[in-house]
């Protein structure tokens, strides 16, 4: 889907109009409209009718799909979770979770066999997100069994169905996907119960932490139990299954984006080893976080990654009012996709828009150099969106990818990257972009 829009948007310029059944949809590939239309949010510009309509079916109507009000007091509780503050205070415990990945990739290394790279970073993430967000320690890295990420897994694919799908057919039909997305999320939000009756009992065995929560899912509980609270038991458990699953597809992915875009390219392979070797000294991995944010080219490769490979190439909005934007006149209750890419592909913005060129992103001479100041690219790549709703976790997932890729490259060399089919890397649209699933060996570096 995101692919053809892209290609609708060369032939027929930034603003053009299409059909998804009975619904007209407005594209914009313009990075100066699209900038203007995520800064008009939540007022101007809302989530679809359609996703939050979706989301609540599923019973997951956290701080992304919500609107107005909703949004307004979930975002607040959100933000400080992920704040510059709470991720410091938060590094020793991610030190944790990278050092059981490093156990887990050179188990692989030592095997000297092939394994799902993506199942292993989304375990991962999943690990971080929950130890930052809810204050547990769930371990699924050194788990070979069935984990909550096997289930979650199953949600963002049937989510991008029912998005793309032409009519509502679930309500009237239960596919077997249907049937088993049903039984997944119940394990899903099972396990998030579980989760809220453990932050329950540290509030009643601590009541000090009522004034002083010490991550999201106590302080929404607090909030929640708080006289004419406006948050319900119903949004603290679609805030954590939000908090999952965007903390498993989207850094995992970009993740998955990175190694393989570095893969390809020998000069940009040494350079992270090399980096990662003279930043991390004797140390498997940053062990602290100033090490962690010394890594200036391994960041330049992540926001690279991000610029060729967003996990979000598309942003459906809906117009609340009546708006104008650029020379083209929107109707209230518009739908607009907004095209993430475009603007970063165009050679106007970026010399050589295609190549994979870290440097570019390095600081104002190679900027320069490369065409394009610095603030100027970073607002036409716009990976984590922008205005205010910008992503809360962009900080977190800048510092896990960080940590993920210094590790890998200090300590291993990749001996073999391929697709399960042995095609060419393809991009799978599931709500977030994907690469196919990707088959890693790698061998300890000496």
């Amino acid at each position: 889907m995101h692919r053809a829009m892209e290609a609708w948007s060369v032939e027929y310029g930034p603003f053009f109009r299409f059909r998804v059944g009975r619904r007209e949809i407005l594209g914009v590939a313009d990075t100066g409209a699209i900038g203007a239309i995520l800064r008009d949010r939540p007022a101007g510009f809302r989530r679809t009718r359609l996703l939050e309509t979706v989301f609540h079916e599923l019973g997951i109507l956290g701080v992304f799909a919500a609107n107005g009000d909703a949004w307004r007091a979930q975002r607040r509780m959100v933000m400080a979770a992920f704040d510059t503050r709470h991720v410091k205070s938060y590094f020793p415990f991610l030190a944790r979770v990278t050092e059981r990945f490093h156990r887990r990739l050179n188990g692989h290394a030592l095997r000297g066999v092939a394994f799902d790279l993506q199942a292993d970073l989304m375990r991962y993430t999943v690990d971080v997100v929950a130890g930052l967000a809810f204050g547990v320690d769930i371990n699924t890295l050194e788990s070979d069994g069935e984990t909550i990420q096997t289930h979650l897994n199953h949600v963002f694919p049937m989510l991008n169905r029912r998005l793309s799908a032409p009519f509502p057919y679930w309500r009237w039909l239960r596919l077997p996907a249907d049937r088993a997305l049903d039984r997944h999320l119940a394990i899903v939000h099972r396990e998030v119960a579980a989760l809220i009756t453990q932050a329950r009992e540290r509030l009643a065995r601590n009541p000090g932490l009522r004034e002083a929560p010490a991550n999201l899912i106590e302080a929404m509980l607090v909030e929640s139990e708080s006289p004419g609270a406006q948050l319900t038991d119903y949004d603290v458990a679609s805030n954590v299954v939000t908090m999952l699953l965007a903390g498993e597809d989207t850094t995992a992915n970009t993740l998955a984006w990175l190694i393989h875009l570095a893969s390809r390219e020998p000069p940009v392979l040494a350079r992270l080893a090399d980096e990662a070797t003279r930043v991390l000294g004797d140390g498997r991995f940053a062990e602290r976080l100033e090490v962690a944010s010394a890594l200036s080219f391994t960041a330049a490769c992540a926001h690279e990654t991000m610029r060729l490979k967003p996990v979000a190439p598309i942003i459906l909005l809906q117009a609340s009012e009546p708006k104008v934007v650029g020379d083209v006149a929107i109707p209230a209750g518009t739908v607009v996709a907004a095209l993430m890419r475009r603007g970063a592909m165009d050679g106007r913005f970026f010399e050589r828009p295609d190549a994979f060129e870290p440097e570019r992103w390095l600081g104002p001479a190679a900027a320069a150099a490369a065409g394009t100041p610095v603030t100027s690219r970073e607002r036409i790549s716009m990976p984590f969106g922008a205005g205010p709703r910008i992503c809360p976790g962009r900080n977190l997932a800048l510092l896990e990818i960080n940590m993920v890729t210094s590790m890998l490259f200090r300590n291993f060399v990749i001996k073999a990257l391929h697709t399960e089919d042995g095609a060419p890397v393809r991009e799978w649209l599931s709500f977030t972009m994907a690469p196919s699933r990707l088959l890693i060996t790698l061998a300890p570096r000496s």
